[in-house]
């Protein structure tokens, strides 16, 4: 026997060539460009969601595939304990109804239905259904889906290539009236579909589903990355890989026998399911048939006499080889069993033939280990672990009454894929219940879609709105810029008596101090003109300690003071009296170049005794007290009028200056003649406009979110720069932390769990914005940041995390756009043109590192200001080596001014 069945024997080597074959038909089956002639079809079945635990409520289902039709009705009970309740009916499936045509069909399973429902007493209760399926359907989405082909001795005329949803509805609609049901038809499912999901209730880590039995199948939780038959990229979905039909290429030639060709040649499907006549059960018993007739023919079994059974096909079922297989019972099982098919054996025939068998169904175990190792690998490698755990839950005669058939699956898959911790669970409620657990997870997520839109509505800002926004802020610069208004207006419209932009012929060296968030800069700027024009910098970091940010003026200012001694020393410069531009990144109000009072604190900054003072007396106060050294302090700049001025270095048509990092602010040059608060109308003087206090008049109350008035509320300035704090990188992690929180709380996210992390202000820091929204980052990715802040996130949890992110950020870039918009629509009004072609000096981490931002605050400026042609210029150090160079034209002024 085993010379006979020699290549029926697969040692590991052939197993993992198998298992790679494998592996290439999915990579093939998942390409668009590929799954045309791709064998194993992998099917997208737009079943995204694993049950979770919070599924409830009565669903029907109705089972067509198996060797009987079935109606259940499935109850879900939302009680912490994860319990359901199935009740099922079966029926006959007459030959005449799965060989006859489409209508009859459809008529014969809503009849099946519709006496199930009056067994139930159910009928005049509007339910959902879910409709299992058990044949390889294309979806196009979870509610549809188109026959491909037959299988399992279904030949039904008229149903391939034709929606079998639409069918079973119109059949539902016929009888609707005269049997008074009314059914909505949810979801379409696949039997190993409904097994994972079964088995997916009960076990979280259940992913696989596979099916071994009359037919055999097996489905997976895919990343939408890899599936290229569906639009977008964000979470999984679970493919029907349909692998009945590997092999049908000829891949598998070398490993079918003259056997499985004859099997293949007498099927009603000759030359198609090739994998599935290898290893399902409808196929089993047949081949043993075909091996002990051959064995006969040649005189090695009963005496070399062939038995009418022997020559009759089907007469051998699976159910003889399971207790032919019972080896506790002996040989008594078989040889009760060949004699009742007239082939009255000897002992040795009984070994025989019970090895036969032994061979046949462990060839059909290995195969299926195989191909299933071929999944598990491909789903850890989608995981990027070096070691999974994961549940396949199993349904299947095969796998269920052979008494050998589930030990061997196990023990070969284990040694195949060693570097997987795999649990195989047995599904004890069938694909019917598997099919109203998709139903109910699509229920579930239709409801949660439903929140987690209105949630996220109030962020969805029209064109319209836009536009209203924009000609708010315009009308709030007008305000800032007039002498009677500018006191109430929330648009401070400073001037920063910086009247000239670089031309080329700056030099000398010079110093510059950069104060605007928790570091502090000093720099030494060397800047050369003519043909070797450049700028060379030198700086030195240090930190501003948070008890010195909220300490006295006094002792912030002497820390500084400290920190500009180290630098002197450390670049040897501590007897030059060097002129130095100060860059003070907060609102301050001028009233020379170099005298800044400052108008509050913004950014976490809170130092007492500053407010109403002017920061360089405050600064040259400090030098005095320590008294080593001495400085020519020409400049106070604003961050922004630095980014200008660095950007007007390298593009003289660059007038305006925008940071969207930590904070928010705009400056630009405007003419004189529009300046009320500064006398004089000749020439151009740069605008710092304090933008993030744009609202703070209630003017834009209409488009703040619940959200934002709880990140105001809990901020160290409440009521004050509201615009900066719905569009500066300070506050964006924040605005989507009480998202979360919200979300939590309505039991959309993290299992309606808030976590210790979760509560801590300022935990979602923007930089994780920035990283969650990368096109780059996978979902697992995402996980893992989340995991970093202690935030246990599922798959589905991470996309909504996404989406939030998204909404908040997109917003912000749109708001910021549409104060631009404002900007850019005034200086084309101020030079009388038609079409103004202008920079932007750009800087700040949100624009410059967030994957987005950038790309849709330009979008925003360029529908809000059409007649604008704008260019927008990367900003290299705008606060370092912009203040070194508004400190050279100031001093290039001065000694115009003095000749």
């Amino acid at each position: 026997v085993d010379r006979y069945l020699y290549h029926m024997r697969l040692s590991d080597d052939v197993l993992l060539d198998v298992m790679a074959r494998f592996q290439a038909e999915m990579v093939k089956g998942l390409g668009r460009d590929t799954n045309p002639t791709a064998t194993v079809k992998m099917l997208p079945t737009f079943v995204r969601s694993l049950p979770d635990g919070s599924e409830k409520g009565d669903f029907l289902a109705v089972d067509v595939g198996g060797s009987q039709f079935c109606a259940h009705q499935v109850k879900v009970f939302d009680d912490g304990k994860q319990s359901s309740q199935l009740e099922s009916k079966f029926y006959p499936t007459p030959k005449e109804v799965i060989q006859g045509n489409g209508a009859e069909l459809f008529d014969y399973i809503v009849d099946c239905l519709v006496d199930f429902m009056e067994t139930k007493n159910l009928k005049h209760k509007k339910l959902p259904l879910g409709f299992t399926f058990s044949f390889p359907c294309k979806q196009t989405k979870l509610e549809e889906g188109f026959l491909l082909g037959w299988t399992k001795h279904f030949k039904v005329r008229g149903v391939q290539d034709t929606d079998v949803v639409s069918s079973l509805r119109r059949a539902l609609e016929k009888h609707k009236a005269s049997f008074d049901i009314d059914l909505d038809v949810l979801a379409l499912v696949n039997d190993t579909v409904g097994t994972m999901m079964t088995c997916g209730y009960d076990d979280p880590h259940c992913e696989v589903g596979l099916i071994i039995g009359t037919g055999t199948n097996a489905c997976y939780m895919e990343d939408m990355r890899h599936i290229d038959l569906v639009e977008g990229d964000e979470g999984r979905m679970c493919i029907n890989t349909e692998w009945g039909a590997f092999g049908d290429d000829g891949a598998l030639d070398d490993l079918r026998t003259e056997f499985d060709r004859e099997i293949d040649l007498g099927s009603l499907n000759p030359g198609k399911q090739l994998f599935e006549k290898m290893i399902s059960s409808l196929y089993l018993g047949e081949l043993v048939r075909l091996v002990l007739l051959k064995m006969t023919k040649e005189g090695l079994l009963f005496n070399g006499k062939v038995s009418t059974a022997l020559l009759t096909k089907g007469k051998i079922e699976m159910k003889h080889v399971c207790a032919m297989e019972k080896y506790k019972e002996g040989l008594s099982n078989t040889k009760e069993i060949l004699t009742e098919l007239n082939l009255f054996p000897s002992e040795e025939d009984c070994i025989a033939v019970q090895h036969v068998c032994t061979i046949i169904s462990f060839r059909s175990a290995n195969l299926c280990a195989a191909a299933l190792a071929a999944i598990l690998t491909r789903l850890r490698e989608n995981k990027k672990l070096l070691r999974m755990r994961t549940t396949v839950g199993i349904d299947g005669g095969l796998y269920k009454f052979h008494p050998q058939y589930a030990k061997r699956l196990h023990k070969v898959v284990r040694r195949l894929v060693p570097n997987c911790d795999v649990r195989f669970v047995l599904s004890l409620r069938g694909s019917g219940t598997g099919a109203a657990m998709v139903t109910a997870v699509g229920y579930r997520l239709a409801a949660q879609r439903k929140q987690i839109d209105a949630s996220l509505a109030p962020f969805l800002l029209s064109l319209d709105t836009l536009r209203e926004v924009k000609d708010k802020m315009r009308t709030e610069l007008e305000y800032g810029l007039k002498r009677e208004t500018q006191a109430s207006a929330s648009v401070k419209m400073l001037p920063t008596y910086v009247c000239g932009t670089p031309d080329g012929t700056e030099k000398g060296k010079f110093l510059a101090l950069d104060l605007g968030g928790t570091n502090f800069r000093v720099l030494l700027v060397k800047i050369r003109s003519g043909r070797r024009r450049s700028v060379q910098m030198y700086n030195k970091i240090f930190a501003i300690p948070l008890e010195i940010m909220q300490g006295t003026g006094e002792e912030l200012f002497d820390h500084i003071v400290q920190c500009i001694a180290d630098f002197l020393e450390y670049m040897g410069l501590k007897g030059a009296r060097l002129p130095l531009g100060f860059t003070f990144s907060f609102p301050c109000r001028q009233a020379s170049i170099d005298k800044g009072t400052l108008v509050g604190w913004t950014k976490g900054f809170k130092a007492t005794d500053c407010e109403g003072e002017d920061v360089v007396d405050m600064l040259r106060e400090a030098i005095r007290r320590r008294n080593e050294f001495d400085l020519d302090i020409v400049a106070v700049v604003n961050d922004t009028v630095g980014t200008m001025m660095t950007c007007g270095y390298e593009d003289p048509n660059c007038e305006i200056g925008l940071i969207a990092g930590t904070g928010s602010n705009v400056c630009y040059m405007e003419d004189m003649k529009n300046i009320e608060i500064v006398e004089g109308n000749e020439g151009k003087m740069c605008i710092n406009t304090e933008w993030g206090g744009f609202g703070d008049n209630g003017c834009i109350d209409n488009i703040r979110t619940k959200y934002d008035r709880e990140v105001d509320e809990g901020s160290l300035n409440p009521g004050k720069q509201r615009y900066e704090k719905m569009t500066s990188g300070m506050y964006l992690g924040e605005i989507v932390r009480q998202i979360l929180i919200d979300l939590t709380k309505q039991g959309l996210l993290f299992r309606g769990q808030i976590s210790e992390s979760l509560r801590k202000r300022g935990i979602f820091e923007t930089k994780f914005l920035s990283q969650i929204e990368s096109d780059r980052l996978a979902l697992l990715q995402v996980r893992r940041i989340l995991q970093q802040l202690g935030l246990d996130s599922t798959c589905e949890d991470s996309i909504i995390v996404k989406e939030v992110c998204g909404a908040v950020s997109r917003r912000a870039a749109q708001l910021c756009g549409a104060g631009l918009a404002a900007i850019v629509e005034k200086k084309r009004e101020n030079r009388g043109v038609e079409h103004l072609q202008i920079t932007v000096g750009v800087d700040g981490t949100l624009y410059k590192l967030h994957p987005h931002f950038s790309r849709v605050l330009q979008e925003t400026v360029k529908e809000l200001a059409p007649q604008c042609d704008v260019t927008f210029m990367l900003s290299e150090d705008g606060s370092g080596k912009g203040a070194a160079l508004i400190t050279a034209v100031a001093k290039r002024l001065h000694n115009v001014g003095q000749k």
